[in-house]
């Protein structure tokens, strides 16, 4: 989740009966949708002794320290593993994951039942899953092909905090409602819902 330290688990396994040494060369980077590279967040070496038929977990951490200033909107960090088998004549295995952090920021609560021509209230709760205050907090709501910019008080960090936003619908059937949520350490975190108007 976006904001917090990523964990990751690197499985060997030595599925022959004899002995090996492998040396593994981790590193991340953060990356574009397009895989195009654009900060080193971590580069790691180390080596493992695998017996006959053995397996061994080797763990990873990435704070949010490391990757949290050079993440673009795209959320998406590339991890690789070069793992090297010695005195094999340069047998080598190439592990990648592409991790796509999710946010969990936006939540959008509507009443039971909306209704064409009658005022409606929605709860929009949004946060800061950062170890640290975020400043210049806007809000940006679209609805019935309008935008509204709200701008929103300074967040503590891991704060939630909540708005009520009101509209009257003016014909029946579904509605799209999209909020768009940034700040000073983040940018375009979107929810969505679909609100089923009906005849009044």
């Amino acid at each position: 989740v976006f904001g917090k330290d990523i964990n990751l688990t690197l499985v060997l396994s030595n599925l022959t009966s004899d002995r090996k040494s492998v040396r593994v060369d981790m590193s991340a980077s953060t990356i574009l949708y397009t895989r195009r590279a654009v900060a080193e967040i971590l580069k790691a070496a180390t080596s493992v002794e695998l017996g006959p038929k053995q397996g061994k977990h080797i763990r990873v951490k990435i704070p949010y320290t490391h990757y949290g200033r050079y993440l673009t909107t795209d959320k998406r960090i590339q991890v690789t593993a070069l793992c090297e088998v010695m005195r094999t004549h340069g047998l080598k295995l190439l592990v990648e994951k592409t991790i796509i952090l999710e946010d969990t920021n936006i939540i959008i609560k509507l009443p039971r039942r909306v209704v064409v021509n009658k005022a409606v209230s929605l709860e929009i709760s949004y946060a800061n899953p950062l170890p640290e205050p975020v400043s210049r907090c806007v809000l940006l709501v679209t609805l019935m092909n309008q935008q509204v910019k709200i701008n929103l008080a300074r967040l503590a960090p891991r704060e939630r905090s909540k708005i009520y936003f009101e509209f009257t619908p003016r014909r029946a059937g579904p509605l799209q409602l999209q909020v768009d949520f940034s700040c000073d350490k983040f940018s375009h975190v979107k929810g969505f819902v679909t609100i089923a108007v009906a005849p009044a």
